[in-house]
């Protein structure tokens, strides 16, 4: 089984497709866009595409591009995010002077980073950093990243767990062609638009606490070519296959211009 994922080898994408799927031959791509393209061309069987973070929020782009191929949610995985300080062997911590990673890296240890004096600078990625670090054999320079990518590279971890907030999760969408029936616990993805009048949004939502359905997740997007109209992407527990869900979606049908099923797939349990 192949698996398309965001990033360089060693990447957390990486390391959360070995989590979620075992042991699969992943394929790096270069952007998100890639990334889609890839399980849409059949390069792929599959791809884990981050969608939130627990600290820096949701990740836009990758609700956009949900909507825009024709591929299903089959699954969703929590990764524990644990950021290492990453030098060139034999580099010591008094040496650092300047810290080189994505910028959501960079900004979820900002706080150590400046306890102790060492400037930031964005790159394209985290595994890309530490990549680029090895390949300057620079001694002042360190990288941030897992530590799967030290490893890879042969690099030397100085701190692990630089993180500012322990509590630093991302979740991920693991998408596919074809849609799947999940088993146990299951939560259900969809995408829909609204008529711009008094009260459709709470229309939209009623059908769900009528139904004593869990909403875990509501994202508005900006409706491209409509300017300030929105899509509205919820997250609930329960599956497309439950007759409960079925009339849920059959009622908001009735309000939603436009309404799709994104994929029903099994709630993670970590």
């Amino acid at each position: 089984m192949k698996v398309s994922f965001q990033g360089e080898p060693g990447a957390y994408s990486e390391q959360a497709v070995f989590n979620y799927f075992g042991e699969v031959e992943t394929v790096p791509c270069e952007s998100f866009d890639v990334m889609f393209d890839s399980v849409v061309s059949g390069v792929s069987d599959a791809a884990l595409a981050p969608i939130e973070n627990s600290l820096a929020g949701s990740i836009h782009q990758n609700y956009d591009l949900l909507l825009r191929h024709d591929l299903h949610i089959v699954g969703e995985y929590f990764l524990r995010v644990q950021h290492c300080l990453i030098a060139n062997p034999g580099v010591k911590m008094e040496d650092i002077k300047k810290a080189i990673s994505h910028p959501q890296a960079l900004g979820q240890c900002a706080a150590y980073l400046r306890s102790h004096g060492i400037k930031a600078e964005q790159v394209y990625d985290t595994a890309g950093s530490v990549k680029m670090l090895k390949e300057s054999g620079a001694r002042d320079v360190a990288a941030i990243a897992s530590k799967r990518a030290a490893e890879l590279y042969g690099m030397q971890i100085l701190q692990e767990g630089i993180e500012d907030n322990a509590e630093n999760y991302t979740r991920f969408l693991a998408v596919g062609r074809e849609a799947i029936v999940p088993e146990g616990e299951a939560k259900t993805s969809i995408v829909f638009t609204l008529k711009n009048v008094p009260g459709s949004l709470f229309k939209a939502m009623s059908v769900f606490a009528l139904r004593d359905l869990d909403l875990t997740k509501i994202e508005s997007r900006p409706l491209q070519g409509s300017p300030w109209e929105y899509l509205f992407y919820i997250d609930f527990i329960g599956s497309v296959h439950d007759e409960t869900v079925q009339r849920a979606l059959d009622h908001l049908g009735e309000y939603a211009v436009m309404l799709r099923v994104l994929g029903s797939y099994p709630r993670f349990k970590g």
